[in-house]
């Protein structure tokens, strides 16, 4: 299968300011974010990504938009609203601080599965509509441009979070261990037979060695001798 890399968008206003944003219109990239996301384009720069497939919040798509502006031969970035922020119901534009104060916090931290944000969504539906989204744009652009292309989903911290833990083989409830910082790549390659992932939260380091895909093949026992650089 081809190869994804979920990139989480930049630094916001909102998060510098510790507000759960959620679906709110309107909250973009500070200018930390900016920054971050120009670096994580730099990152990538060197990949010819196959596609660039976004979240519709403002924020996902300024992130995008700064890997495209790096990219030579990927216009745009299509937007799947499968791919946006969990809807967190009352709980979005409050304070993370104010919130942990709630009763339903400390389920969040310890059994996702089970929680539904007041008159929002549910966690583990919030899971599945991004899983299968990632899954079905994987086999679309594998089908189009072959087992070695390389595209970027651009999304949010407890959806991209979802979305490793489905690729570990871990279940929801354990989903909080993983962490997305902004602007960060993590690596998923889904094979025939079970997901592989070859990074997790990075916002620093050459990935210049994907620009020849990751090849298909079983995990190597002991290690194996890792990726080349070009």
């Amino acid at each position: 299968m081809a190869t994804v890399l979920l990139v989480r968008h930049g630094r916001t206003t909102a998060n510098a300011t510790g507000l759960l944003a959620g679906r709110a219109e309107g909250v973009g990239l500070d200018q930390i974010g900016r920054d971050q996301a120009g670096l994580t384009a730099d990152r990538l720069a060197s990949i010819p990504l196959a596609a660039v497939v976004s979240s519709p919040l403002e924020r996902c798509q300024q992130t995008a938009q700064h890997i495209l502006d790096r990219q030579a031969g990927t216009p745009s970035a299509p937007l799947d609203h499968d791919l946006i922020e969990a809807d967190y119901g009352t709980w979005q534009g409050r304070l993370l601080t104010d919130l942990a104060t709630e009763e339903l916090w400390p389920l969040v931290q310890s059994q996702p599965s089970a929680v539904v944000f007041p008159e929002g969504e549910a966690m583990a539906a919030m899971q599945a509509r991004s899983v299968a989204a990632i899954r079905r744009h994987d086999a679309a652009i594998e089908a189009e441009h072959g087992p070695e292309a390389v595209w970027a989903a651009v999304s949010h911290g407890d959806i991209i979070k979802s979305i490793l833990a489905d690729a570990l083989g871990m279940h929801l409830d354990l989903f909080q261990r993983i962490n997305v910082g902004p602007a960060s790549v993590s690596i998923v390659r889904y094979g025939a037979s079970r997901p592989s992932v070859h990074a997790t939260n990075t916002d620093a380091g050459d990935l210049s060695w994907l620009s020849k895909g990751i090849q298909a093949g079983d995990a190597p026992v002991g290690g194996g001798a890792g990726h080349q650089t070009p």
